[in-house]
């Protein structure tokens, strides 16, 4: 899977999505860039669809990527659950407008 750069070094940017992925899928909702969000979007589908599975080896691919284990637990018990009849798209979009600093375009992210 080819990612955006979006700027920043390997390391940082795999940390930075990471942290985005977890915190989408402990608050149900985050706001960050357009460009970021396309990212995440693909990265937090793939995490709900291991969750989906429920298996051990889907657990365990699912803690080498989220850094909280309450997060995993919460992907595999209460997130699977409720999209278990739903095949894909489970995040959403919505355009909130330029930030003020750069005028990059925020979205905010969230899980329907």
């Amino acid at each position: 899977m080819v990612l955006p750069k979006l700027g920043v070094s390997t390391d940082h940017r795999n940390a930075m999505l990471r942290n985005l992925v977890t915190s989408l899928l402990r608050e149900e909702r985050i706001q960050t860039t357009a460009a970021r969000a396309r990212s995440v979007k693909r990265l937090a589908e793939k995490m709900i669809t291991l969750g989906k599975r429920g298996d051990l080896h889907a657990r365990r691919q699912a803690m080498e990527f989220i850094y909280d284990e309450d997060v995993v637990k919460k992907l595999f018990d209460t997130l699977a659950a409720k999209y278990a009849d739903r095949q894909g798209g489970y995040t959403r979009t919505v355009k909130v407008g330029p930030r003020r600093g750069d005028s990059a375009e925020m979205v905010i992210l969230e899980l329907v």
